[in-house]
Formats: structure tokens, sequence, C-alpha cells
């Protein structure tokens, strides 16, 4: 799984680190964290979250070389479904305004683009756990079983 982070988004260090991501999500429990298989390999994973109010979609990944066989789009309804069975009104996503193809990719599955601004506080004590020897668990994030990531999506060949 981080490797896949790594390679689909490039995050190294910090808040945004695979490792630490990964240990916060599993920390919460909640189930919205699915992955996708192809011949035994982890090739895409998708994070949800949902608060009571809104649901969000966070770190759609899909390794390069499987992008456009439509892996991306199947995490994406798995996560829309399992949001829905929680009754969740709307979904947000957040994208990087300079990222056209993501925004392409989003609006095909029917999102808009809202007139909000983004914002955001990072809490520098906090960061600094993100460091891989100060992981939660002593180290990388660990292998996820399908129970830990909510089962996901069939896998994909």
């Amino acid at each position: 799984m981080v490797e896949l982070w790594q390679r689909a988004f490039g995050y190294g260090r910090g808040h945004n680190a695979p490792h630490f991501a990964i240990d916060k999500k599993l920390a919460v429990g909640d189930g919205l964290f699915f992955v996708a298989e192809a011949g035994g390999n982890v090739v895409g994973s998708i994070m949800a979250g949902y608060d009571g109010h809104r649901g969000w979609i966070y770190s759609l990944a899909v390794l390069p070389e499987y992008r456009g066989r439509g892996i991306g789009s199947r995490l994406m309804r798995h996560a829309e479904e399992r949001l829905k069975l929680l009754r969740c009104p709307k979904i947000n996503v957040q994208i990087m305004q300079e990222n056209e193809a993501v925004e392409v990719f989003y609006r095909k599955l029917g999102y808009q683009t809202e007139q909000r601004i983004s914002m955001g506080k990072k809490i520098p004590d906090n960061i600094t756990l993100a460091e891989p020897d100060a992981s939660p668990n002593g180290g990388p994030a660990r292998s996820l079983s399908n129970s830990e990531v909510g089962g996901g999506p069939p896998s994909v060949s």
C-alpha cells in the first residue's frame, strides 16, 4: 500500500506520508478503506470518511500502469455505495486545482465544481509523528487484511 501511494502521489514525509496516513485511517476502524487487487498485487485503493454530515473521498490511487481500466471508477462506486448505506446525503472530494486529468475523471462520475474556498490548518506537533520511525506500530504501515479495509470491491484482472 505504501508503495502504491508513493508511486501514485509521490508522497514522502509530513502529514501525507503513506505509512502515517494509512495507520491513522486504520486506527479509526470505520471500514471505509478499500483496496483493489490484480494478480494478487495491490493496484488501487481509496479512503472515504463520513462525519454524520458529509462524506469525503480521500486518496484514490491506481498504479499508473493500471489506469484506464476502470479500477478507479469501480473503487469510487464502491466507496459511494458504502457511504450511501450510512445514509450520507452528500459526498465531497478535493483535488489540486492544476490537476485537470483528475478533474475530468470526477466530472465523468457526476461530481461538479462548487464555489468554495478550501482551507486547512496543519498541527505541527502531530505531523512530526509522521516520520517513519515514529509510526504507531513502530515502522512502515503493516499489511492490510480485507476485514481491516472494509472488504473492498471485487478483485480486478
